[in-house]
């Protein structure tokens, strides 16, 4: 069975730039986001009351999919964001804004219980950390076709983060200082992937 790392932190941190680096030094299977590809993503950014759930829904099954291929894959497999972030951030959040009802999500939360009890969770996760004015300035600067989070949304997001990742076992947890520009420079992945290496 393959084993998997997730990246995850806050929007526009770099989780998909820092994946996609670490995917050209190491030959890992790749579970990238691909918001542009899903069925309910553009529909959800022009009315989110309504399509909250299915969004969420989708996301949560499209994660676990992934997960599914890269564990029946051969060696290690990589995502941005992932199952749990996309669930304990993103689902919590929608709730919190008034897009999901209790009921709705209940039904995600049953969902993502079921999902994670049928799949081991990441071996690995590679937490970018960089302070908000960083993180706002990169989200400003990366013009998504489609976006959810917006600026306002940044603060909440990493105290959501905190708050999700203070409930792991810190012995899984790389921490990734990604406050400045040069996070991918070939010496920076190295050490990474040494660091990964050591968690194997």
């Amino acid at each position: 069975m393959g084993k998997l790392i997730t990246v995850v932190g806050n929007t526009g941190v770099g989780k998909t730039t820092l994946t996609a680096h670490l995917c050209q030094a190491a030959p890992f299977v790749t579970g990238l986001e691909q918001h542009e590809s899903r069925p309910f993503q553009q529909a959800f950014a022009r009315d989110l009351h309504h399509y909250a759930l299915p969004n969420q829904i989708d996301y949560l099954l499209y994660r676990a999919e992934q997960e599914r291929s890269i564990r029946q894959a051969n060696g290690m497999g990589i995502q941005d964001g992932g199952l749990d972030q996309d669930f304990h951030v993103f689902t919590r959040r929608f709730f919190r804004q008034g897009y999901l009802t209790p009921e709705e999500f209940a039904l995600c939360e049953r969902l993502h219980g079921l999902l994670r009890a049928l799949l081991p969770p990441p071996e690995v996760i590679l937490w970018m950390q960089a302070p908000l004015d960083v993180v706002a300035e990169r989200y400003a600067r990366r013009g998504r076709a489609v976006e959810i989070a917006t600026l306002a949304d940044l603060e909440d997001i990493d105290l959501l983060l905190k708050e999700w990742l203070s409930s792991v076992d810190p012995a899984r947890i790389i921490r990734v200082d990604a406050s400045h520009d040069d996070d991918c420079a070939p010496d920076r992945i190295a050490a990474l992937l040494k660091q990964i290496q050591e968690k194997e």
